[in-house]
């Protein structure tokens, strides 16, 4: 891999894993769109871009890094029976991971099929920005509440949402930041909680797929580049969107753009098919 095509992966990785646009969707859609070759079969490519993900973990964990110690305060206080709104929400978030955890674990190597025909991708990317608008229309008709204050039941609601985005296309934040308005969190607080509840699942992703790295050496030098360049793109990435969503902001802006972007992507590919 050059050096060129590193950087450029991980900062599209970066920019598009917290932009509700599917991170893994444009990271297959862009590149072969452009010629960029990437060998969809060599064993180090998923955990690669796995690998990529532990940059946007860091920068997940750094940017709420005062609400991260708040919660994990609130947690061991939980568990001696004090009860708090931080510990809540730390189970909460446990509760919202299991969802998306086992059925990756039992499901990996079939999704993984899904990546061979860019079409269903493209496909997948105009299917999430429809659901961007949907979502978009669905916060403004409902009342607002804290993410803390979302009981169990509606945390586990949000984080079966991230079993859409298993699959190439569509967007974990952007379906979780729908499933959490229709709990009653305005857009704000939706992405709140959206960028907290992956975080542990995208760390533990990343976590448990480096040491498949180790098969091959000379991916190491790359993933460890490629993870700083994430981060970096992530951090800014993530200041922007809670400041967009603090604001004015609207899913349906990203919706608008998925259905473009996938359409052309959809047009290009059946026009041009790929290799197998």
């Amino acid at each position: 891999m050059s050096l060129w095509f590193l950087i450029f992966l991980s900062v599209l990785q970066g920019v598009t894993e917290l932009f509700p646009v599917s991170s893994l969707g444009h990271t297959l859609l862009v590149p072969a769109l452009f010629g960029m070759h990437i060998d969809k079969h060599a064993p180090q490519l998923i955990p690669f871009l796995v690998a990529l993900h532990l940059g946007t973990a860091f920068a997940l964990l750094g940017y709420f890094r005062h609400r991260w110690i708040a919660m994990i305060r609130g947690f061991f206080s939980s568990l001696g029976g004090r009860r708090n709104d931080d510990g809540h929400l730390v189970w909460a978030l446990i509760i919202g991971t299991i969802p998306a955890g086992l059925v990756g674990l039992l499901l990996e190597k079939k999704l993984e099929l899904v990546f061979k025909d860019l079409r269903i991708v493209a496909a997948a990317l105009i299917a999430n920005g429809l659901l961007l608008w949907f979502g978009d229309r669905l916060e403004r008709s409902r009342t607002h509440k804290p993410p803390e204050k979302l009981s169990f039941r509606q945390a586990f609601l949000v984080g079966l949402a991230q079993i859409g985005a298993l699959i190439p296309g569509f967007s974990r934040s952007g379906l979780t930041m729908i499933a959490g308005s229709a709990t009653g969190l305005d857009k704000e607080k939706a992405a709140e909680f959206s960028f907290l509840l992956g975080t542990p699942i995208i760390l533990a992703a990343g976590l448990l797929e480096i040491p498949k790295l180790f098969k091959a050496p000379g991916q190491l030098a790359d993933a460890a580049l490629g993870g700083v360049l994430t981060a970096i793109a992530a951090w800014l990435s993530l200041r922007f969107l809670m400041r967009y969503f603090e604001g004015r902001g609207r899913l349906a802006s990203f919706g608008t753009y998925c259905i473009i972007a996938g359409a052309v992507f959809l047009g290009w590919f059946l026009l041009h098919p790929q290799p197998a």
